[in-house]
């Protein structure tokens, strides 16, 4: 948190059915909807989370994202942030408060592989979900499906990783925790795992020629059994699955891949690595790239780097 990010504030997804998508992520994943607004879209928390709201589920004719969202610590970084980005040679377009429900105003940027970001500082707080601040209980038990504890990061694929992961760490303050680099003399960038606190990563980028492609959105789960627990889930509901239960390499987190209706990868995970800012990057090298993307099996799904919405 150098220059002021505190963490993933929120993604919007596009999905193509709302009502098939609520299915998914409600009931399913186990996120709470927490309101709704006059362009129809869909606001959801998970309940460890205090922000109002981490997910927003838009219906369009096309699946994807649309953009992802940073929280930083007052709207005096949030200023200093926006100068930094100008400064950069970043255009940046203000949005107003409450353009999205109960969250103040945002500054939004395109980075070199084509996806939108944004930063904010203010955004209703409403708790965790049926836990009290005072004298709190361990966990809701009204939760539903999977009971995911947090939305976690995003994964995204386009082009001029390079450029992209040098913003985001000299502008904005992340710290490169973990990286694939190419066989070539340069060593070039492939792939960013990018963190702005203790977390293995809180947005990672790999690189592809189609840019804005979004890969997967992640939601913590806290123990291996959550995760085999949701691989049951996965099949009692017919929900098709990618790839998985199993280990990463890169990040060492415990995981499963699966799809929404409208063709968005979801992934759940447990346990994982740490980092701190005077960690060195963990480097993996393209040739080992089976074993980084799926320790056990090290063999790589094709779907795994193809499908993207």
């Amino acid at each position: 948190m150098k220059y002021g990010v505190m963490r993933p504030g929120h993604v919007q997804i596009r999905v193509l059915d709302m009502a098939d998508a609520l299915k998914h992520y409600c009931d399913l994943m186990g996120l709470i909807e927490t309101g709704r607004d006059d362009q129809g879209r869909v606001y959801l928390k998970a309940w460890s989370e205090v922000d109002k709201y981490s997910v927003v589920l838009r219906e369009a004719d096309a699946a994807g994202v649309d953009f992802i969202g940073f929280k930083v610590v007052s709207e005096e970084m949030l200023d200093l942030l926006q100068g930094r980005l100008v400064e950069y040679g970043v255009e940046v377009n203000e949005v107003a408060a409450n353009d999205l429900q109960d969250c103040g105003r945002r500054i939004r940027f395109v980075v070199p592989t084509g996806h939108t970001f944004e930063l904010f500082a203010t955004k209703e707080q409403t708790g965790k979900w049926g836990i009290s601040n005072v004298n709190p209980e361990a966990w809701p038990r009204d939760l539903k499906g999977m009971g995911v504890v947090r939305f976690d990061h995003c994964l995204l694929y386009g082009p001029d990783v390079p450029a992209t992961a040098k913003l985001f760490q000299q502008v904005l303050g992340f710290d490169m925790a973990e990286q694939v680099i190419a066989p070539d003399e340069d060593k070039t960038l492939i792939a960013a795992f990018l963190s702005c606190g203790m977390k293995a990563h809180d947005i990672a980028f790999i690189e592809s020629p189609e840019s804005g492609q979004f890969h997967h959105s992640s939601y913590y789960l806290e123990t291996w059994e959550d995760v085999l627990r949701a691989a049951d889930l996965i099949s009692m509901t017919d929900t098709p699955i990618d790839i998985g239960p199993t280990r990463h390499g890169l990040t060492n987190g415990r995981t499963i891949y699966f799809f929404d209706p409208s063709g968005n990868r979801t992934e759940v995970f447990a346990n994982g690595n740490y980092h701190y800012p005077d960690h060195e990057p963990i480097t993996w090298t393209a040739d080992q790239l089976g074993k980084a993307i799926f320790y056990h099996d090290r063999v790589l799904n094709e779907r795994f780097l193809t499908v993207t919405t």
